[in-house]
């Protein structure tokens, strides 16, 4: 099984992620059909600026690198945001990537997983996140690590 090491993003690299994740995102929400392209764009650079408006030192916002536990390099990326409620501290996954090359070799798992660790040292009582309808390798993953389905929204095109 591979392991995987959070490092903290740099200005720098939270720079080049960003411009990458908004135009990802805006294609998962075009993709969705939720959206024609033009207004998925426009949602998402607001998106981010709404959630991110200090970049990496956006309180409660954790962005990290994740790299092999082994040495062997940056496999991907970890977005979570902790928020304190009143039964105590939640947790919602913004974003989790795993590059191209180390897919389907177990990172997916491994993120997920130390974003767990990092959720139960800050006494963390649930971690949640959104997945678009067409990704069903990455809705499998997360059923298969325990994730819950809390609400579905549909559609029907015409």
């Amino acid at each position: 099984m591979v392991t995987v090491r959070l490092e903290p993003m740099t200005d720098a690299q939270y720079l080049d992620y960003r411009e990458r994740a908004e135009e990802d995102y805006a294609d998962s929400i075009a993709a969705s059909g939720a959206l024609p392209r033009p207004e998925a764009r426009r949602k998402a650079r607001e998106d981010h600026a709404r959630l991110l408006p200090d970049g990496p030192a956006t309180p409660g916002h954790h962005l990290w690198r994740v790299l092999d536990g082994d040495g062997g390099g940056d496999v991907g990326l970890l977005w979570l945001h902790v928020v304190q409620r009143s039964d105590g501290p939640h947790a919602f996954v913004y974003d989790v990537e795993v590059r191209e090359q180390a897919r389907r070799r177990g990172y997916g798992r491994a993120v997920m997983r130390a974003a767990e660790r990092v959720c139960r040292d800050q006494g963390v009582v649930s971690i949640a996140l959104n997945v678009f309808g067409h990704n069903t390798g990455a809705r499998a993953l997360y059923e298969q690590e325990g994730y819950e389905v809390t609400s579905v929204q549909m559609r029907k095109r015409l």
